[in-house]
Order: C-alpha cells, then sequence, then structure tokens
C-alpha cells in the first residue's frame, strides 16, 4: 500500500479554511505467483469446506485426520498449541476437550482467539515468553470454563426481626438444688488430683505405669519407609502439579524476514512470523528441525506421562534423528502426511503417543552420548 499526502491539493480545492491531510491508498498489482496461489485457494476442496463449516483455515482438516487415526484428545484434556495463528488447530482441539478441558494458544502473530481458547502472543523461541506460558498452565483454573456459582440467600433484616416475633420464647431455667455433702466431697476430689498433678514420675523406673518401651529395630526401619514413602508421594503430587499439560501441538514454521515489500510493522502484521515458510527447501527444512526440538524440550517440562506430541515438520536431512529422539521418549512414534496436506507440499507430521515415565532431559543427553560412543 502507497501513502499520499495531498494537503496542497486540498487547499486548491478549499475544501477546508485550515490544511488536513487526506490519505490515499493504492494496490500493487498482484504478481503471477499471487494469482496461482488465489486461484488454488478457490479451487481447492479442503478450502472451500472449511470456509462452510466455520473453521479458520484448511489445517483444521489435516488435525482432524491425526485425530481419527490416533485418538489424541479425550474430554478434560489441556492442550497447548504452539504456533495456532490463524486459529484452526484450536477450533478442532477445544471441540474434543470440553466441556471441562482447555486449549492454551501461543503464537508471535496477534489473532483472534477461537471460542473457548485462551491465547498469549510472544515468540515461543524466548525463554521468558516460555516461563510465561509454563506459569500460565500451572495454574489449573486458567484458561477453563467458568461454572455459575450458586448464589446462598442472606436473609434481610425485616425477615430476622419477623422470625423472632414468630419463635415463642422459652422459660429460664429453674436452679437445682444441690446436696451439701455433694459439694464438700467434689471439692475435695479436686484437691487430691491438683496435689498429684505437679508429681512426676521417673521413666526409667521399673514399676512406672507409662514408662516407654525401647524402640525395637524393625520399628525403625518401618518408621524409615513410611518417611521414604512420604517422600515418594510428596515428589509425585509436586510432579504432577508440574506435569499438567495433556496433548502439546507444534505448527511453528521457522521465523523470516522478507528481503523486500513495504514496511508494516504492526501487530497484526509483524516481519517475524512463526507461520510462514520461505520458499527455500534447506532452510525451511532446518528451521523446522529447531523448532521441533525446541517444542519436545517444552514438553519435557510440561507433559504428563501418557501424553501426546505432534509436530509439523518439512522433510529433510535431519528427520530420522528427530524420529529416533522421540522414540527414546514415546512409546509410539508415527510419521504421518494426512490427506488433506498438499501432494506437492513437503510437509509431514510426527505423532508421538504415550511420553514413557521418568524422561527427563538429562537422561536423554546420557543416552544420545552413549549412542554416539558406540557409533
Amino acid at each position: 500500500m502507497t501513502t499520499y499526502k495531498l494537503s496542497n491539493a486540498l487547499r486548491q480545492l478549499n475544501l477546508s479554511a485550515s490544511p488536513r491531510c487526506l490519505t490515499l491508498q493504492c494496490r500493487y498489482n498482484s504478481s503471477s505467483s499471487s494469482k496461482r496461489w488465489l486461484n488454488r485457494q478457490g479451487n481447492d476442496h479442503y478450502s472451500k469446506k472449511a470456509k462452510t463449516q466455520g473453521l479458520k483455515s484448511r489445517a483444521a482438516f489435516k488435525l482432524f485426520d491425526i485425530h481419527n487415526e490416533h485418538k489424541i484428545f479425550s474430554a478434560g484434556d489441556t492442550v497447548v498449541d504452539l504456533g495456532y495463528a490463524p486459529g484452526s488447530w484450536s477450533q478442532v482441539a477445544v471441540n474434543f476437550v470440553q466441556p471441562h478441558g482447555r486449549v492454551v494458544g501461543l503464537d508471535v502473530l496477534s489473532a483472534n482467539p477461537p471460542k473457548g481458547v485462551s491465547t498469549l502472543q510472544g515468540n515461543f523461541l524466548s525463554p521468558s515468553v516460555q516461563q510465561m506460558l509454563i506459569n500460565f498452565l500451572r495454574d489449573r483454573d486458567r484458561g477453563r470454563p467458568k461454572t455459575a456459582e450458586k448464589i446462598t440467600e442472606v436473609p434481610s433484616y425485616v425477615d430476622m426481626e419477623r422470625y423472632k416475633e414468630a419463635t415463642p420464647t422459652t422459660p429460664a431455667a429453674t436452679p437445682v438444688a444441690v446436696p451439701k455433702g455433694t459439694t464438700e466431697a467434689t471439692e475435695a476430689t479436686n484437691t487430691e488430683a491438683a496435689s498429684t498433678e505437679g508429681v512426676e514420675q521417673t521413666p526409667n523406673a521399673p514399676n512406672a505405669p507409662n514408662a516407654p518401651k525401647a524402640e525395637t529395630t524393625a520399628e525403625k526401619k518401618a518408621a524409615q519407609a513410611a518417611k521414604e514413602k512420604e517422600e515418594k508421594n510428596l515428589a509425585k503430587a509436586e510432579e504432577r502439579k508440574n506435569k499438567c499439560v495433556d496433548v502439546v501441538l507444534s505448527d511453528m514454521s521457522e521465523p523470516w524476514f522478507p528481503d523486500a515489500g513495504p514496511s508494516q510493522k504492526s501487530l497484526t502484521n509483524p516481519y517475524l512470523r512463526l507461520m510462514n515458510t520461505s520458499g527455500i527447501a534447506f532452510k525451511d527444512h532446518a528451521g523446522s528441525m529447531d523448532l521441533c526440538h525446541a517444542a519436545l524440550s517444552f514438553c519435557l517440562e510440561v507433559l504428563r506421562p501418557n501424553g501426546h506430541f505432534v509436530c509439523k515438520f518439512y522433510a529433510g536431512a535431519e528427520d530420522k534423528a528427530l524420529e529416533l529422539k522421540l522414540k527414546k521418549m514415546f512409546h509410539k512414534v508415527y510419521r504421518m502426511k494426512p490427506e488433506s496436506s498438499r501432494k506437492e507440499s513437503k510437509e509431514n507430521f510426527f505423532v508421538a503417543l504415550k511420553l514413557k515415565p521418568g524422561i527427563t532431559a538429562e537422561k536423554l543427553e546420557d543416552a544420545q552420548r552413549v549412542q554416539t560412543y558406540v557409533i
């Protein structure tokens, strides 16, 4: 778009006493590649279907295909959608996790979130943004649909006064006569108990009634075992608190800066993107591998045992190493190209099911060192 200032022309036309600025927007002629893209979008079956069903984009059908084959969503799940814009994957996920589940999206772009989805804007590659997302997720009440609380009625002052008037008053209790001898006997008993209260019994006395018993070895072992069990339960509770995500979705692509074109620095159309490709096969592949590894490291922080991970990548020389890494972390790993994905596109998806318990970044690095040494 090009902007022209026409203040001199306005003064010549006497449209205003004071000079003002009129903005005129001109559209450049569409390039041949843009025309081909528009023709392809207009004739695409899934694009028409997405528009008819009110979906954000045709990418929603890729996630539909993945879920229909592997059943990655369940009602009540917590789902993280990395690179969610424009929100088609989040639309699909929120339909499967309702009514008590939650979907949280993150993207560097500012996009209107679908209904029932919580979104954050930021670059996922930034550690501070990742920590912000983790803090959001670990608060289990955030991002969930709120249920209407039952309102308890409080009686008014007039109602309370009416209730007092309607309630009959009970007569005062008459004092009961106590015999004189009974009072004296009670006082004597209390005096005797007070005199023996300050006397301490030696714990080592052989005939002491409350002497503590010597703790046996078996009792010490049982107490130690109970303490260790309690510590394990606390550690598991802390792990459950930190591992609060059931499914992690990654539909990100490497950020890139266009080489040409007008300057547009805004929230809705920034240079830095996580959803576009550059058209250079090697660059797109290398960038997608970096983002997949970053998303996988994020899974180690928040994904529960038996949780699932889905990531998009562009085929190339390094995807085999990523597949081997996924197989060390998950019970089952599938390489998938959904039917709705265009045949000429090199995009593929890894579907990793059921995260193995006890997997940490340290254990994964040790296993890779051992493999490298063996090779």
